[in-house]
C-alpha cells in the first residue's frame, strides 16, 4: 500500500523555546511515521498572532499549498489542534488533506486498537472527532456539480445530511455498546471477586 507523503507544520509562540518546538518536531513526526505517513518537509512558523480563520497567517497558508503542490504531497499535518472551521478553511486554501495533532493519534490508536472495548472507544472518539468536521469532506462535490444555488441542493449537501445522520445512529450504538461492554466487565470482576473469597 502506498504511503501518503505529508509536510509536518509546527507553530512556535512568543512563549515556546527553540528546544521545546524541536522536540515537539520530533514527536510529531514519530507520530505521522506510526500512522504510516512519510514526512518528505518541515516547517516551523512564529505565530504571535492566531488568525481565527487559518490559525496561522493566511500567506503562510498559500506557501504551504505551493510547497504541498511542488512536492506532490498529499496532505499537511499541524503540530496543534484546529477548529473544524480553520481545518476546513485550510482543506479549501492549500487543497490538500489537513490533519490535526488530535486526529493523528486518534488514527494511531485506531490501527493499535485490539480488544473489542478498545475498538468500540476508538471508532466513537473518531467519529465524535469528526461530526463537526463532517462538511470539509464534501465541499469538492458542491464545487463539481455547480454548487448549491437559492430554492436548489446540491448532492453534496444531500449526502451531507445522509452522513451526519448515520454519524448520530452510530454514536448513539457505540455508546450503548459501551456500556453494556462496561457492565459485563464490571459482573465478570464481582464474580471473581466473589470466587476468590469463598476460596478463603
Amino acid at each position: 500500500m502506498k504511503k501518503e507523503k505529508a509536510v509536518i507544520v509546527g507553530i512556535r509562540d512568543r512563549y515556546d523555546s527553540e528546544w521545546e518546538v524541536n522536540e515537539n518536531m520530533k514527536e510529531l513526526r514519530l507520530l505521522s511515521n506510526s500512522a504510516g505517513i512519510e514526512v518528505l518537509e518541515q516547517i516551523v512558523h512564529e505565530n504571535r498572532q492566531i488568525n481565527p480563520k487559518y490559525y496561522i497567517g493566511k500567506g503562510k497558508a498559500e506557501s504551504l499549498a505551493e510547497i504541498s503542490t511542488q512536492n506532490g504531497l498529499d496532505c499537511v499535518i499541524f503540530d496543534i489542534e484546529l477548529n473544524p472551521s480553520q481545518a476546513r478553511n485550510l482543506e479549501k486554501l492549500i487543497g490538500k488533506k489537513i490533519i490535526d495533532r488530535t486526529g493523528l493519534i486518534l488514527d494511531i490508536f485506531a490501527k493499535n486498537a485490539r480488544t473489542r472495548e478498545a475498538k468500540t472507544q476508538v471508532e466513537l472518539a473518531q467519529l465524535e472527532y469528526l461530526m463537526p468536521r463532517l462538511t470539509r469532506y464534501w465541499t469538492h462535490l458542491s464545487r463539481q456539480e455547480g454548487g448549491v444555488g437559492i430554492g436548489l441542493r446540491g448532492p453534496g449537501e444531500t449526502q451531507l445530511e445522509v452522513d451526519r445522520r448515520s454519524i448520530k445512529k452510530r454514536i448513539k450504538k457505540l455508546s450503548e455498546k459501551l456500556k453494556k461492554i462496561e457492565k459485563i466487565r464490571q459482573t465478570g470482576s464481582k464474580k471473581r471477586k466473589d470466587l476468590f473469597k469463598a476460596a478463603f
